[in-house]
């Protein structure tokens, strides 16, 4: 994954991606218009003033070649629902009301649909479709990627549009790594009851009893490789947003007095 910078502005793009010549970004803190909590390129409404997270969004679109007016949300609930959208669904979250709601993988075939997934923390995964040019973004947290939600987009891109799995471009993105991501027993519990493989991705803290280490970069890429992807094509960031709160919006480091990080993609 490579930063890129332009004047204030970061944000990181993948480099398979970027050499399929897909329009796309995770974005930082860095480079907006927003104040306080929210300084400075938060994406999301929250409580900040709408008319800065719109400028947030005409910089971030424009850096990467896009239109803000296109831009489609979702109202993300950890779920592992999966929707496509379309031309008519430009728009939607940022000037009118979003596309839908309960959805957290977003899918299209169109061209100039800017699929946007929102985290700070959770895992956002970036896919591309060369062979069938279909793109989707899909936000998989702790209850998203025990739903396996990676893998079940990948297979809607092959069902829906025929697309050949081994051929699909992935990015993971900046999201809290194992370093970080503490939880207790009913959390290691869902994994081993849903993904009995995913042993081998979870640690004791060796410093607090009752307490584990969970490698949500690293499940989320078993997943996809479980589901057809070839490793080779996957792009793991391996970047711990919690460990780098001057870059990026971390809710384990801030809880909700935060703004939000997004992911882009486009055809």
């Amino acid at each position: 994954m490579k930063l890129v910078k332009k004047g204030d502005l970061e944000y990181y793009i993948f480099e398979n991606l970027e050499r399929a010549g897909v329009k796309h970004c995770f974005s930082t803190r860095l480079g907006g218009v927003s104040e306080g909590v929210y300084s400075s390129l938060n994406l999301a409404f929250r409580e900040d003033k709408p008319e800065n997270v719109i400028e947030n969004y005409r910089i971030i679109c424009e850096a990467i070649g896009t239109d803000s007016k296109n831009t489609v949300w979702t109202r993300q609930v950890h779920t592992d629902n999966v929707i496509e959208v379309t031309e008519n669904d430009r728009g939607k979250g940022l000037f009118t009301e979003r596309q839908a709601e309960g959805y957290d993988g977003i899918y299209t075939d169109k061209k100039d649909v800017v699929l946007t997934g929102f985290s700070a923390d959770c895992v956002l995964l970036f896919f591309y479709a060369p062979d069938v040019k279909a793109v989707a973004m899909t936000h998989s947290g702790w209850r998203g990627t025990v739903l396996e939600i990676g893998g079940k987009t990948a297979d809607i891109l092959a069902k829906r549009y025929g697309a050949d799995k081994s051929k699909i471009l992935a990015g993971i993105s900046p999201a809290i790594g194992k370093c970080c991501f503490q939880v207790d027993s009913p959390v290691v519990d869902e994994f081993s009851d849903k993904l009995p493989w995913s042993k081998d991705f979870i640690t004791d803290d060796k410093t607090e009893e009752g307490k584990f280490f969970i490698d949500l970069h690293g499940i989320n890429q078993r997943i996809l490789e479980n589901h057809g992807l070839s490793p080779e094509n996957i792009e793991n960031s391996r970047i711990c947003t919690k460990c780098h709160p001057e870059r990026f919006f971390s809710h384990r480091i801030t809880g909700n007095a935060r703004g939000s990080l997004a992911g882009l993609i486009s055809l």
